[in-house]
């Protein structure tokens, strides 16, 4: 635990490090949280995981528009990672002040032209899918085939299978026995392929 700490607390430490660790206290842990809560039906847990994901959420949509500056700051990750864990604390109640002073004031403030937006933006997400449900079905059935044949090839491939009777083809002859390969020149010469080649 403490060399997992110094490499955290690390001002040179690994990047890698300090993200994973984000990754995990900003989003994987509250995830089951999340499950736990809806699971038990604990409406004091959901009501804080619900602050939880909108605070995130925000925090997140920030981070994209801030992009290009932030990532310049020595210890950001460090910083972030303390935001997050900030967030969650019991003894901080870190997402709910965050909500409760900055994000529910912004929002009521702005609903009616939010609402006016998002209602926009479903509007014209149905017409793009009904206007491209063609290309939508095409895509589907492309990822389909290439799923069915991916599995097929892993299935074959974890099991001894003879080789496949098919076509023959003019060539040279191949055979194989006992995973040796031998060659016959008296026999005409051809290579099998599976009939689906």
């Amino acid at each position: 635990m403490q060399v997992g700490l110094r490499l955290l607390l690390c001002p040179l430490g690994s990047n890698i490090v300090v993200r994973t660790a984000c990754c995990s206290v900003g989003i994987v842990l509250p995830v089951y949280s999340t499950f736990k809560a809806i699971e038990t039906k604990n409406r004091d847990e959901e009501q804080k995981w619900l602050l939880y994901w909108a605070a995130y959420g925000s925090f997140s949509v920030a981070e994209v528009f801030a992009d290009k500056i932030i990532y310049w700051f020595p210890l950001y990750h460090h910083m972030k990672f303390a935001f997050l864990v900030w967030l969650q604390l019991p003894t901080t109640n870190g997402a709910k002040q965050l909500y409760m002073n900055h994000l529910r004031p912004f929002l009521l403030r702005h609903q009616a032209n939010l609402d006016q937006l998002v209602g926009i933006l479903y509007s014209e997400t149905g017409k793009f899918v009904s206007a491209h449900q063609g290309e939508f079905k095409f895509m589907k059935a492309i990822v389909m085939k290439i799923l069915v044949t991916a599995k097929h090839l892993l299935d074959s491939s974890s099991q001894s299978v003879p080789p496949p009777e098919g076509r023959a083809i003019t060539g040279q002859r191949q055979q194989v026995e006992s995973s040796d390969f031998e060659s016959d020149d008296d026999d005409e010469d051809f290579v099998a392929f599976p009939d689906s080649f």
